[in-house]
């Protein structure tokens, strides 16, 4: 099989495999009902440290379109999961190319993982959320929050207190597990061709 067609086979792999964690998500104590935690960026920062950035962005696509088929949110969920996902996978797998050493990969998944907690601010604030407001009032989401911390006032503290430190702890999540399993993985995804 030549490089080129592995890439590709591995890639839509990779994006199967984060369609089926996408799948399998859960919600956390610390966070309203309505969210919850998966770790389906998982397969696409291994493409894109295996295969570059343009692999892993890929694998963003395919699960965020292969979940259209199930959406509960009418593709405004799955834009905001790729908006994100892109936003980590892209600095992560960029620096690695640059930098192919473990400490290349933490400075990358580190940067990556702040920009995506960071850009989830915007993004929930500016689309998510007003798109959910049609279905649920923001008072009702606000209300959620302050059934965690009472004290929380309007959706942008919501967002700052809950949302960001959320999805950082997700690309951090996401960035250790590649760490534990991207070498037993190496042989596989880089056997050469015979």
């Amino acid at each position: 099989m030549n490089e080129k067609i592995r890439k590709m086979t591995f890639t839509a792999m990779l994006g199967a495999v984060a369609t089926v964690l996408m799948f399998v998500d859960f919600s956390v104590p610390f966070m309203p009902g309505f969210i919850k935690m998966d770790i389906s960026e998982l397969p696409a920062l291994i493409a894109g440290f295996a295969y570059g950035p343009l692999s892993g962005v890929c694998v963003c696509l395919i699960k965020n379109l292969i979940n259209l088929l199930r959406t509960t949110t009418s593709g405004v969920g799955e834009l905001c999961n790729f908006m994100l996902g892109v936003a980590f996978i892209l600095p992560s797998s960029i620096i690695y190319k640059k930098m192919k050493t473990r400490k290349g990969a933490v400075i990358g998944s580190v940067i990556g993982a702040v920009l995506m907690a960071v850009l989830s601010l915007p993004i929930n604030y500016f689309i998510t959320y007003p798109f959910y407001s049609n279905f649920m009032p923001i008072d009702v989401i606000i209300s959620m929050y302050q059934e965690i911390i009472p004290s929380v006032d309007g959706l942008l503290a919501c967002l700052i207190i809950f949302n960001v430190p959320f999805t950082l702890m997700k690309g951090v999540i996401d960035a250790i597990i590649c760490f534990l399993i991207y070498k037993p993985l190496s042989p596989i995804l880089h056997k050469k061709s015979q």
